[in-house]
């Protein structure tokens, strides 16, 4: 991914900031759908959702900036 800020909050998401290990996001064994579906039609596939929106999301709050 290209854009480091998250389509959901606008926050930066934190993808890849490492090169040396792998993203955050596949230590978590994927993206509900719920979730994913609030991504706009725009943005899916080029930019990823920070940590902070899985796990609001996850907890059952929405994230918002």
């Amino acid at each position: 991914m290209t854009n480091q800020y998250c389509p959901i909050c606008g926050e930066q998401n934190r993808c890849m900031v490492d090169n040396e290990h792998p993203c955050w996001c596949f230590e978590v064994g994927g993206f509900p759908k719920e979730l994913l579906n609030k991504v706009p039609e725009e943005s899916k596939g080029k930019q990823c959702i920070c940590k902070k929106c899985l796990e609001a999301f996850n907890e059952g709050q929405p994230h918002s900036k």
